[in-house]
């Protein structure tokens, strides 16, 4: 497993759930200097970042682009995948699509969290679940041009109504016919909707492809309650070798978020994988 933190450039998102802001070339600086792999990063759109200047940057660095979010979408623009104006809808899928074509040739997946939306307002929740699946298959099948998955999200109940445990999520992924969409497991929001977080991994098995690594209360790793050798020990199980990415609030500073988590993914790891 890989070791992963967040940087955020979306100003609408600040007090967000995410370790490092606003300088993309100091955070990456950071980053490396902390002993990081890679850096998630969720960015205003696909032009907020020159793909020639990131580039330049990872590999001065020493970093991977590990995956890229899309809820600017929802931030800046309220866009969102189950809108009931079908407009409005194709507008998402162009969004997210311009997405994935910024991180794809980084060989970094976008994520669809917050863009998913939401029943009610106009759409019944078979409705609106019908209209993600839709367009989980568009972009699924867009990102393997690029030769990465698209990653789905599922969210807590205050956050969205679509799908909120990764056995839903399994359930949702298995009804598609692109088979190029795999699951974020974020140890937050299952705090919130799993009776188990190990048996929600195992359960979820080889549709795990990204994880986003924060305690119960949406702090760096070592500010909650969280026992994560068992979450850990069922990583393994399932074979899982992706990143552990630190999307957490910049508690009490980024960068003591930063380097809390760092301490944190070693000390998990035993130093097996770092």
């Amino acid at each position: 497993m890989k070791s992963c933190v967040t940087v955020s450039l979306v100003e609408e998102a600040r007090g967000g759930p995410f370790v490092l802001w606003d300088d993309l070339p100091a955070a990456a600086a950071r980053a490396a200097e902390l002993g990081y792999d890679a850096i998630e990063i969720f960015a205003p759109g696909p032009d907020a970042v020159d793909p020639v200047a990131l580039r330049g940057l990872l590999d001065q660095h020493g970093l991977a682009l590990a995956a890229v979010g899309t809820g600017a979408g929802w931030v800046k623009q309220r866009l969102q995948l189950a809108d009931p104006d079908a407009g409005k809808r194709r507008a998402a899928i162009d969004f997210v699509r311009s997405m994935i074509d910024f991180g794809g040739p980084f060989g970094a997946p976008a994520i669809i969290g917050s863009m998913q939306g939401r029943s009610g307002d106009g759409v019944d929740k078979p409705t609106a679940l019908g209209y993600l699946a839709e367009a989980l298959e568009v972009l699924g099948e867009h990102a393997s041009q690029h030769g990465v998955p698209l990653i789905y999200e599922p969210l807590n109940r205050y956050e969205t109504n679509q799908v909120n445990t990764v056995a839903d999520g399994v359930c949702l992924l298995e009804r598609l016919s692109t088979r190029n969409v795999t699951l974020l497991a974020d140890l937050f929001h299952m705090n919130i909707e799993e009776s188990s977080i190990p048996d929600a991994l195992r359960q979820g098995g080889t549709h795990i492809g990204h994880v986003h690594f924060v305690d119960s209360n949406r702090r760096p790793v070592g500010h909650g309650h969280l026992d994560m050798r068992p979450v850990i020990g069922a990583l393994r199980e399932i074979g899982y070798a992706g990143y552990l990415s630190a999307e957490a609030f910049p508690y009490p500073s980024p960068d003591a978020a930063a380097e809390q988590t760092i301490r944190a993914f070693c000390y998990c790891l035993g130093g097996f994988d770092h």
